[in-house]
């Protein structure tokens, strides 16, 4: 589905934006757009995605940068 890598964190800033996939969609794969309000992953690479909060307060793991 996701023709790009997964982006590491030092790709991924504040106030952007992004797609995440939140925990309970996993098993779908159902992706959520958003804005970074935090970036909650402290290392570089997490093989699922780094994990955010986004503006809206959901969490979820990076998958793409829009």
């Amino acid at each position: 589905m996701l023709l790009n890598k997964i982006p590491s964190r030092d790709k991924i800033s504040l106030g952007m934006s992004v797609y995440v996939i939140q925990k309970h969609d996993q098993h779908t794969g159902h992706l959520t757009e958003g804005r970074v309000k935090r970036v909650l992953t402290s290392s570089n690479f997490h093989p699922h995605g780094i994990k955010v909060e986004l503006d809206s307060g959901k969490i979820g793991r990076v998958q793409s940068i829009v």
